[in-house]
């Protein structure tokens, strides 16, 4: 291995710091001198590295082991690769660390963390390698304690990068084998349930070894309990349970919004922050776009805080040029990213991800803004402290909810969902083009396979039953998914030919394809959103069930706006009841989509300028009330 120094990158020395220099190469030299003893060379690479002089550690460390021979030479090795790891020079790092291991093949640390630097090459299946190595080392299966955290380790980092994989389930059996060898890690059986809903595994809840019933239930993700329930008291406990686990308390003293007004008072326009990671080609980006070209530039200053990725899309670009100002977050820490939304003089602070995935909720407990909104990532209550409102209407968050959502809700008359008017639809396509039938009746559910309950789904079987020559269209998520299907199909005495599952493509051919499609059913309980949006802007009928939690009557608000309120039950049997009748009707279907076609798009649902007029009215009202407090 090439250990010849490269250059080092110290920070700038003032005139008066000359001394120091000079220390700082007197070191090195004494490091590469083989005079060094090794707890020296720790102590000052630790020093070092403490004050930000992280390349200096790791080329004190590089001169140190290409100068001695030692007992701790594995060591020095590991160290080093940490540094460079740090300092993210990955391709330098598993050099490191994979000669740590020709000194010590045994040595499970440098394993583990040379798996690391592999996952950031890329090189799954060699990152997956080493993790799994260190899970089957025979000298760690006989230690119950330090032995066990490895294994674990190892196991668990393998089970994550086979999820992210979409390789269901290899992770899944890493994911059962960790837990059979330690049953009370909560964030493995997290994984554990949401991957089995992917694969739509039923029943999801299924105890082994010694992991229990109630560890299953209390230990899933909120966005999993939204699949699994509509009691919005348990809702509110997994959300609480997050925010007690995950979130840090608020700081003491002033808030960040206080401190900054102390500076300088809010005037002028109101400003609006948009919190966001998803501000790309994702469910939320594809809503908002018109919402944020449709602000009233007069009265109010547009401004989006993100960490979005740079996917390159058409879309991308419009959500960015829809901004008065934009700024990325993605390289600060949630401390300045919040110091730099109270620094901008924020208004008003709307949250776009609540608990989900990538979400920053460390930044709103900071309070970067007086006025802090949760809207459209996470459609239930977060528990989040410093997160005082909701975007919602009264068919959402009716009275009978509010004792179990933290948030008060701001109320929009019609639907608390806005779209986008511009979305591009394609070409549309025949039935043949699809593998659908010529003649007979078309169900469709393009939600997302996770969504599917085992009860929803064996209501759809007996639907299919009583509807002849009806077929269901289903997306085609993942392979496992789609056998579990066919295997309760099979079981409710539904030849499979008649589940036909449509591959994913891009979102104008995703848009005209619902023109196939003579009815959409909902999910239950968590009802579809933007796809509730898509099928009736294209002028297909949804009908869904209700329940008692916001999430479960997302697309009942939205046929409540667009005038086609009778496609909402409110239970299984009516649902199952009302799915049959109009299957066995198509005239009735037809008619729907007539209506849609004629009145849809004219209907309150999409009359955009209107519903950001209803909100910034809320906006203007909330912000203009705490300036008055404020001054």
């Amino acid at each position: 291995m090439d250990l010849s120094s490269p250059a080092v990158n110290l920070p700038e020395m003032s005139p008066g710091a000359q001394t120091a220099m000079a220390k700082v190469e007197q070191l090195l030299a004494h490091a590469g001198s083989g005079n060094m003893p090794f707890d020296e060379l720790m102590r000052h690479a630790s020093s070092w590295e403490s004050v930000g002089m992280v390349d200096a550690a790791a080329l004190l460390y590089q001169n140190w082991i290409a100068a001695t021979r030692s007992v701790y030479l594995h060591i020095a090795c590991y160290n080093w690769g940490a540094l460079l790891g740090t300092a993210r020079k990955h391709v330098e790092a598993e050099r490191a660390y994979r000669l740590a291991l020709s000194l010590n093949a045994n040595f499970k640390q440098a394993r583990l963390n040379l798996g690391h630097q592999l996952e950031h090459q890329g090189r799954i299946e060699d990152a997956l390698t080493e993790w799994l190595a260190v899970a089957e080392m025979e000298n760690l299966k006989a230690e119950p304690g330090e032995g066990l955290t490895f294994r674990l380790h190892g196991l668990n980092n393998a089970a994550r990068m086979l999820e992210t994989q979409r390789r269901f389930p290899e992770a899944e059996a890493l994911m059962r084998f960790s837990l059979l060898l330690k049953p009370t890690q909560g964030d493995v059986i997290q994984h554990f349930v949401h991957i089995r809903q992917k694969q739509c595994a039923w029943p999801i809840y299924q105890p082994f070894g010694q992991v229990t019933a109630n560890q299953l239930l209390v230990n899933t993700s909120l966005l999993a309990t939204l699949s699994a329930t509509d009691d919005p008291a348990v809702q509110l406990m997994v959300a609480q349970r997050f925010v007690h686990d995950r979130v840090k308390a608020p700081p003491e003293g002033l808030p960040l919004h206080q401190q900054a007004a102390a500076k300088k008072p809010r005037t002028g326009r109101i400003k609006i922050g948009y919190l966001s990671g998803d501000l790309c080609m994702h469910a939320v980006g594809l809503l908002t776009a018109e919402l944020f070209e449709l602000h009233d530039r007069e009265r109010f200053e547009v401004h989006a805080f993100c960490w979005s990725r740079e996917d390159g899309t058409p879309l991308r670009a419009r959500l960015m040029a829809a901004m008065d100002k934009t700024v990325s977050i993605a390289g600060l820490n949630d401390t300045q990213a919040a110091q730099m939304i109270a620094d901008a003089g924020i208004d008003i602070l709307v949250d776009l991800q609540g608990l989900t995935a990538g979400a920053r909720p460390n930044i709103l407990t900071q309070r970067p803004a007086p006025i802090q909104v949760s809207y459209l990532g996470l459609p239930a209550t977060s528990a989040m402290p410093g997160v005082d409102w909701i975007i919602a209407d009264r068919f959402v968050m009716p009275p009978e909810y509010l004792p179990y959502c933290t948030e008060k809700p701001i109320y929009l008359p019609n639907c608390y969902q806005v779209s986008d008017r511009q979305r591009e639809s394609g070409a549309v396509p025949t039935r043949a083009q699809y593998g659908l039938p010529a003649q007979g009746f078309v169900f469709c559910s393009f939600n997302n396979n996770h969504k599917f309950s085992e009860e929803m789904f064996r209501c759809w079987m007996r639907i299919l039953n009583r509807v002849p020559d009806s077929v269901l269209w289903l997306l085609a998520d993942n392979d496992w998914a789609q056998a579990n299907m066919l295997r309760v199909a099979a079981e409710s005495g539904v030849a499979a030919e008649r589940l036909i599952f449509a591959p994913r493509v891009a979102p104008p051919d995703y848009l005209a394809r619902f023109v196939l499609a003579d009815l959409v059913l909902d999910t239950f309980p968590y009802n579809a959103g933007t796809t509730a949006s898509d099928c009736l802007w294209m002028g297909t009928p949804i009908l869904t069930r209700s329940g008692r939690s916001y999430i479960s009557r997302m697309a009942g608000s939205l046929l409540s706006a667009v005038g086609l309120p009778d496609l909402i039950t409110f239970n299984l049997p009516d649902y199952e009841a009302r799915a049959v009748q109009i299957g066995l009707n198509p005239a009735r279907a037809a008619s729907y989509k007539r209506y849609l076609q004629d009145f849809g798009r004219q209907s309150a649902l999409f009359d955009m300028p209107r519903v950001v007029r209803d909100m910034e009215a809320e906006f203007e009202r909330l912000a203009l009330q705490e300036r008055l407090q404020a001054s």
